[in-house]
């Protein structure tokens, strides 16, 4: 198990084959004052804590509908299709 590798204290190497990734994971460190190591924790870390932190799109379709619910917006059941591709003019 490889939590149970950590606790025991042991490491396990992170190989970086993009000469790129590994030239961008030096510069961040140099910027930061850290090892590679450190830097390419605090990217990760930093990464997956904007993440957890981004809103869920239902989240977010749910905040949009309940604005233009409060706006007086609501679905009717229309199909707006024949009307739309009448305005497109069949596009």
């Amino acid at each position: 198990m490889i939590y149970g590798i950590f606790e025991r204290g042991y490491a396990m190497s992170l190989y970086i084959r993009d000469g790129s990734v590994s030239e961008l994971a030096d510069r961040l460190a140099k910027m930061l004052g850290k090892n590679k190591t450190e830097a390419v924790r605090d990217a990760l870390q930093k990464r997956l804590q904007a993440l957890n932190e981004e809103e869920s799109l239902p989240d977010r379709i749910k905040r949009v509908q309940d604005k233009a619910r409060s706006a007086g917006i609501f679905a009717d059941g229309f199909d707006d299709k024949p009307l739309m591709d009448d305005l497109s003019g069949g596009l």
